[in-house]
This record gives C-alpha cells, structure tokens and sequence, in this order.
C-alpha cells in the first residue's frame, strides 16, 4: 500500500487554516531583473546588509564606493536582492527587500529579482527565516573565493518556496511586521536609556581638571578631592581555579569571560579559593589587543557565593568609598585602556591599579550618584530583557510559521 503524502502545513498555525501549502519555485513567481544603468542615470548606490538590509551605500560605508555604474542595476522598491557574500548573520548570504521608498542601483555581483504577484512583506519574512538554507546547501558552494557563496543563477531560480493562499500570506506577514514593530520599539527605549546613562557619566562626573561637576545633586557644594586607588581601596590578585573546576560547584569562578559577559558564562568550583565579599570588585587584568574585556569590572552583589581567578584583580574600597561609585569609575576606564597598544597583550600590573586616580566627593554625594546609576542601569536591563524576549519571540515565528 502506498504511503499517504505528508500534509505540507506549518508547525505554528492560525486557527481556521487547514489547506495544504502550495510548492513554487522562485522563477515561477519572480524574474530576475536585467536592467542595467546604460543612460548613467543619478540614482543612489545600494547596498544589501545581512544585518541592515538594503540601505544606501554611502551612508553605509561612509565614504562613495563605486566610480563606474553604467552596469549597475536598476533596483525599484519591493524589488529583492540577494547577496553571495556570507557571514555569521547570513551563512549562504542575505536575500533582503528594497524598502527604500526609491529607485536604486545595485552592483552585478548581486542577484535582483522581482515579484510578478504576491505578497511581499510574507516573502521578506520568508528570506529572514532559514527556511531556503537547505536548498542553498545542497545546490551551491563557497566557490573560489571563501567569502562569497556560489551558486548560477538557473538553479537559485528553482529554490523551492512553499507559499499558503493570499489570506493566511496577509496574516503571517502582519504578526511578524507587527512584532518588529514592536522589536524597534524596544530598541528605541534601550538606545534612549543607555544615551542617558552617557550623558549623565558626562555630567555628574568630573574631568581631571575639574573639581566639581557640571550637574549635581541639591545641597552638595564642596570640591572633589583627587586619589589614587592605592588611598581608598585594597587591591589582591585571584588564584588559580583549574583542578577545582566543578559543574556541581557551588562557588562561581569570577574569570575575564564571566565579568566580560556580565556573569551570563559561569564555571563553577567546589572550593572556595578565593572569597569575594559583597561589595568588592571583580576587575580584568588580561587580555588579547584591542579586546573588550580589559579593565572590565564586576561588582560583587553577595558573600561566599564567588570564588576570584587569576589575572583577575579584588578590589576592596574603603569604609568612605561607595562601591557602586567606585565600580562606575574603574569600569573600562581610559586610563586603563591606554595600556592596550593594540598589538601584544596586555597585562596590568598591580602598581598600574593602584596609581589609577580620580576625583572623589564626600560618600554621601557618592551615594547619591551610585544610586541614581543602580536604578538607570536597572530599567536598562529591564528593557534589554524585553527585548530579547521579543526578539526570541520573532525567531521561533519565523520557524515555526513558514515550511
């Protein structure tokens, strides 16, 4: 007896569709566009980013990268493009949409095609999702050159696309358009917090030159004092944590990858080598040039819970030092960063700690700024939180919605 077809139908379905899903190829619903820019018309050069979409190429290089294009395309609105180069956001390259409201011109190496008749914003979610991964795997290459995907264009044009009728299109691309909105949103809120968060670094805080700041806190009127580190804090080195390395631990190894992701990757120790209290910080020492964890600082929210590692520094602030002040101060300082020269790595001693100075006020202003920074950074997480919930979110959809 025959097996019965599968029913072509998504994981993740609208309540009232039951019709099977139709299989196209993208040459029966698309063709490619050949138009190229003979008449050196005044259009903006495009480009197509796996992270940005299409967007002009100037704006996005900063700078003009093409000199000839009389053979460029010619890229209307709602036209996609796909690009052959890969990267980790877009492993065989991104197919994005043109939702520019105007004309364009696109680079050869690119390949352009036009809808005849369909819903587009269901087709640009579609080339979002990994859904045409499997086609582009078995029928292309990394060809001669390893940053670009390879693949003619007779074949791309038989990539397989499985399309519901009009009005189940309509749905799935309004919820996905909807929650990108959303997504925007979010960012926008995020991007907003975290400007505010520079700008009252830039305000509350003084410069070396400075002995009071441009913005402050009602009833605070004394200068600020310099000090080094060595004046206000204790300064001890972590220990090697290796051999005690235990996933059943119950000790959190502070290593740089853990102050680095902000204590998301932890490795755990079943002794406790070397204690941090709360309220002390957790600094990097190490690190390859031009990285991003040098002189990245932790502040330690609880007692016998972290065990510190090597090349990670404690620093232990003194009864008239806020903590949370002094971690402000210390994380990712210039005056840290100027000993990364960009090519060996760099390893801060601890007389490079000790002699970091900086201006001080009395600990009750201090606690005033720590406190007003605690709660920034708290709505901070709380929106980066929400948006990757939301982003998580579009990311199931966008498998679990389209075949």
């Amino acid at each position: 007896m025959d097996k019965k077809p599968e029913k072509l139908v998504p994981e993740v379905r609208f309540k009232g569709f039951t019709d099977d899903w139709e299989q196209h190829k993208l040459g029966e619903i698309s063709f490619k566009v050949n138009t190229k820019n003979k008449e050196n018309l005044t259009l903006p050069v495009l480009s197509n980013s796996a992270e940005y979409g299409i967007v002009n190429q100037e704006d996005y290089f900063d700078k003009k990268i093409a000199n000839r294009t009389d053979n460029y395309y010619i890229v209307k609105h709602n036209d996609f493009v796909y690009n052959p180069r890969i990267s980790k956001k877009a492993p065989y390259g991104p197919i994005r949409r043109n939702t520019l409201d105007t004309k364009g011109l696109m680079s050869p190496l690119y390949y352009v095609f036009r809808i005849n008749d369909g819903n587009y914003i269901y087709l640009d979610y579609y080339f979002k999702s990994s859904k045409w991964y499997k086609f582009m795997y078995q029928n292309g290459d990394s060809g001669a050159r390893s940053d670009r995907f390879a693949i003619k264009d007779k074949i791309f044009q038989m990539m397989p696309i499985n399309m519901p009728n009009t009005k189940e299109q309509n749905k799935i691309g309004q919820l996905i358009q909807t929650l990108q909105k959303l997504i925007d949103l979010q960012q926008r809120k995020l991007n907003q917090l975290k400007r505010l968060k520079r700008a009252m670094l830039q305000q509350l805080f003084v410069d070396k030159n400075c002995k009071q700041p441009i913005l402050r806190f009602k009833n605070f009127n004394d200068n600020w004092e310099e000090r080094k580190l060595s004046d206000i804090a204790n300064y001890r080195n972590g220990k090697a944590h290796e051999q005690y390395i235990d996933m059943n631990g119950i000790y959190t190894v502070v290593n740089s990858k853990f102050i680095s992701t902000n204590g998301k990757v932890k490795k755990f120790s079943n002794k406790p080598i070397e204690l941090l209290k709360k309220g002390e910080i957790a600094f990097v020492l190490s690190d390859v040039p031009n990285g991003k964890a040098l002189a990245k600082a932790y502040l330690i929210d609880s007692d016998n819970r972290y065990s510190l590692n090597q090349r990670i520094a404690g620093i232990t602030p003194s009864s008239d030092i806020n903590s949370y002040f002094l971690y402000i101060l210390m994380n990712r300082n210039r005056y840290f960063l100027k000993f990364d020269d960009g090519v060996g790595q760099t390893n801060l001693s601890k007389k490079d700690i000790e002699e970091f100075k900086e201006n001080y006020p009395l600990f009750d202003e201090q606690q005033k700024i720590a406190n007003l920074f605690s709660k920034i950074q708290i709505l901070i997480t709380l929106q980066q939180n929400k948006l990757t919930q939301l982003t998580t979110l579009k990311k199931y959809l966008l498998q679990k919605l389209f075949i």
